[in-house]
């Protein structure tokens, strides 16, 4: 793994540890209620149904419905590499969530929502899942209004998982904060796994 890469996940991983210390010790509190507070300012019955729709990009039927497409009509290493990224941030999720337990905001719901808050899933799958195939457009797809079209609509659809579910009430801020970060951690490893497995058949083809 390059340098560069380890550094990047280690701040990824310090700013993550950084905001659970700061959730565990209740100082959280105000820059939560800030955030939340700016966003249901926007509140209108448009809004209340975009993201109420948006929101379900990072429910679990879709998700496999998603996976299990990608998977029919490509059945390659990406398909592959696609459901290990987003099956290890469900399990990581899954893991943190019972070792916080933070209870979930029960202001003003949109929707009905169980289980704990810290940290978001939705927010993680948006990058582990979203943000994986926008690694695959910029990667593969040559036409470049395809490619920028299908940036775009990626990007929006990543932030609008993360906005949502503050939006709905299901989540406090630094529980999006914490999932995109712990996401991004899981997502560099696994666009780079490929790589590290070369070096290594590299190093022991030339060892022999």
């Amino acid at each position: 793994m390059k340098k560069n890469l380890k550094i990047t996940i280690s701040i990824f991983i310090f700013c993550f540890i950084l905001i659970l210390i700061f959730v565990m010790s209740n100082k959280s509190k105000n820059f939560d209620n800030m955030i939340y507070n700016f966003i249901i300012s926007f509140r209108s019955p448009f809004l209340d149904n975009y993201f109420k729709f948006i929101t379900r990009f990072g429910n679990t039927n879709t998700i496999i419905i998603i996976l299990l497409l990608f998977i029919l009509l490509f059945r390659d290493k990406k398909s592959f590499l696609l459901t290990i990224s987003t099956t290890s941030c469900v399990i990581v999720n899954s893991l943190v969530k019972q070792l916080i337990r933070r209870k979930r905001p029960n202001i003003l719901r949109l929707i009905k929502q169980g289980g704990y808050s810290f940290p978001s899933g939705h927010a993680m799958i948006s990058i582990c899942l979203y943000g994986y195939l926008l690694y695959l457009v910029n990667k593969n797809i040559k036409n470049k209004i395809v490619r920028l079209l299908s940036n775009i609509f990626l990007i929006i659809l990543i932030f609008s998982l993360g906005i949502s579910r503050i939006y709905v009430g299901v989540h406090f801020a630094t529980d999006v904060i914490a999932g995109y970060l712990l996401g991004l951690v899981i997502l560099l490893v696994v666009i780079n796994y490929p790589n590290k497995s070369k070096e290594l058949r590299y190093v022991k083809n030339n060892s022999n």
